[in-house]
């Protein structure tokens, strides 16, 4: 499958998620704080390079994947390139320098579900809104187990690895993901023609 047949069908399962959390939100009554990263400053997040493509798709069409590739590579942090901190001093403030491209993992948590060693469904959010939304978190923990809907991490990820299993499948820091999914589109397009008779806009 070509890559910007992939980077469609991602933006699918991404748009079907968005309206499942949306729905998931109004009736959990949770929500992130605003200009809140802390999330995002855990060194240890992994991802699949797949879940990138659309984000690396982009900036590829605009000249920009090399450059970025190239600031990957020198990169001295573990923290998401994609996350922009408000202040040096003030690393957990801030938000994604491309929201609207943000992976799969950026966008389950906080209002997704895994399931526990015995099969029960458990909200994933982070210790913040469990502190300061203490009631509506259990009031939604309920509600989940009295069958209210909740989008689950590993229906998503299978429903990714159907479009592409090899980067569906392959989990790396996220950083790690991003760098795959530039090379992949970087050597797909080696050879081949611009997509879709596009001009490259750089």
């Amino acid at each position: 499958m070509v890559i910007d047949n992939k980077v469609k069908l991602i933006e699918k399962l991404f748009g079907l998620l968005d309206t499942e959390i949306s729905a998931f939100q109004s009736k959990a009554n949770l929500h992130c704080i605003s200009g809140c990263g802390n999330c995002c400053t855990k060194p240890d997040i992994e991802a699949s390079p797949l879940e990138f493509l659309p984000w690396v798709f982009y900036l590829f069409l605009n000249g920009q994947a090399e450059e970025m590739l190239e600031k990957l590579k020198q990169k001295t942090t573990a923290n998401c390139q994609m996350y922009l901190p408000i202040t040096l001093l003030d690393t957990n403030n801030g938000s994604c320098s491309d929201y609207k491209y943000r992976g799969l993992i950026c966008r389950l948590f906080g209002y997704a579900a895994s399931r526990d060693k015995y099969g029960e469904l458990r909200l994933a959010t982070c210790k913040i809104i469990k502190e300061n939304q203490n009631e509506n978190f259990l009031q939604t923990e309920e509600a989940i187990s009295k069958g209210l809907y909740v989008p689950i991490f590993t229906d998503y990820y299978m429903n990714l690895s159907q479009i592409d299993f090899q980067l569906g499948t392959t989990i790396l820091p996220i950083n790690k993901a991003i760098i795959t999914a530039i090379e992949e589109v970087l050597q797909y397009y080696a050879y081949r023609p611009f997509p879709d008779g596009l001009k490259n806009s750089a």
